[in-house]
């Protein structure tokens, strides 16, 4: 039964996940309509059944409704840790695979979070597509230890197992790695990501907003006027009044921030 429910539940994400609001809105009224009206009266159900199948659709119509609404969140707080977290220690192991697929996503790929987090994984948290390549993610949010060679040979064996070269496979840490894990990832071929690198990676991805004046990055603020962008720049004074455009600020506040949110003095 369990593992029904499982086989269910990742159906439900699968499609959900490929889908966009107007075909999930067709979906669910198709399964409602479908098996909770049409069904029971083309068979000419007694009262009881209709209600049992009115109930069945709109049990199925209201998951993937959910489902689709859900990944929707998930997918706007992916974006909120690439844009906002300046600290990637204050994440913790689920968030911290959402910012590394999230950054991976705006470098072109297509990811799927396969992580379990109540039980062994396998040594694979992201699966990952782009131009009919195949790569595979560990991610390890040690902040303290180092990566060392059992982990990275272990992962080979994953790369092995999948039917993967080396060089698709990406191993991504908070920390670092001691030097014979670096060794064995260069003779596999595995691209290895330590805390340097991902903070680059991610602060290269970020998205800003452009100073008129000078160019540089500006951050959004608040004041008691209202919200505003300004310069970060030193000896810059360039910024931008969103008094009079309040639905841009809520945009960036929900959907595509442009940086660090902070609350004026």
């Amino acid at each position: 039964m369990k593992q029904f429910d499982a086989a269910l539940d990742r159906l439900l994400l699968a499609i959900a996940g490929r889908s966009s609001g107007r075909a999930i809105t067709i979906i669910a009224l198709a399964l409602y309509g479908g098996i909770g009206l049409a069904l029971p009266l083309i068979f000419g159900m007694s009262t009881p059944w209709l209600v049992s199948f009115n109930m069945i659709g709109t049990g199925l119509a209201a998951a993937f409704v959910l489902a689709w609404f859900g990944l929707r969140v998930q997918e706007s707080h992916r974006r909120h840790l690439v844009e906002w977290t300046s600290d990637l220690r204050l994440l913790n192991a689920e968030e911290f695979e959402w910012l590394v697929g999230e950054i991976f996503r705006r470098e072109g790929w297509k990811v799927e979070e396969t992580g379990q987090h109540s039980g062994p994984d396998g040594n694979v948290d992201l699966r990952m597509s782009r131009d009919k390549q195949r790569a595979i993610v560990q991610c390890k949010r040690w902040a303290a230890w180092q990566v060392g060679v059992d982990e990275i040979r272990a992962f080979g064996g994953t790369l092995m197992r999948e039917g993967l070269p080396g060089s698709a496979g990406y191993y991504v840490t908070l920390s670092g790695f001691t030097d014979q894990a670096i060794a064995e990832a260069k003779q596999l071929g595995v691209t290895l990501i330590g805390n340097r690198g991902l903070y680059a990676r991610a602060e290269k991805l970020r998205k800003r907003e452009v100073c008129p004046v000078c160019g540089s990055s500006m951050i959004l603020d608040r004041s008691a006027r209202g919200w505003w962008f300004r310069c970060v720049a030193a000896g810059c004074n360039g910024k931008r009044d969103l008094g009079s455009d309040p639905a841009r600020a809520v945009e960036l506040l929900t959907e595509t921030p442009g940086g660090e949110v902070r609350s004026a003095t």
